[in-house]
C-alpha cells in the first residue's frame, strides 16, 4: 500500500493520517495546520534516530541469530546500549 492509498483509507475511517508530508503526498492543510501533526513528526524523528542507530552502530541491520528469542534479546541489548549512550551524551551536555 502506498502512502496516498493509506491516507485515503485513513480519511475514509475518519482518522487523521500523520505520515510525512512529501512533495507528492496527499497530506494537505487539513492535517498539517494542527499542532498535533507537528508534535507527532518531532516524535517520529526521535524514533527514526533510534532505529537508524540500531541499524548502523548497534548491528541490527541484519539479524545474526535465528529465532525470535535470540533476535529479540539482541534488539533489547542494542536498545539498552543506545539508551546508555544517550544518557551519557545528555549528562555531558548538561555539564557544559
Amino acid at each position: 500500500m502506498c502512502s496516498s492509498d493509506l491516507v485515503e483509507d485513513l480519511r475514509q475511517r475518519n482518522t487523521t493520517p500523520h505520515v510525512a508530508q512529501k512533495q507528492n503526498s496527499n497530506i494537505d492543510g487539513r492535517t498539517t495546520r494542527h499542532r498535533g501533526y507537528h508534535t507527532s513528526q518531532k516524535k517520529r524523528k526521535r524514533i527514526e534516530e533510534h532505529f537508524g542507530w540500531l541499524k548502523t552502530v548497534g548491528g541490527m541491520r541484519k539479524a545474526r541469530h535465528i529465532g525470535t528469542a535470540l533476535v529479540g534479546w539482541m534488539f533489547t541489548l542494542s536498545s539498552a546500549v543506545y539508551n546508555l549512550v544517550r544518557i551519557r551524551n545528555i549528562k555531558m551536555a548538561e555539564a557544559v
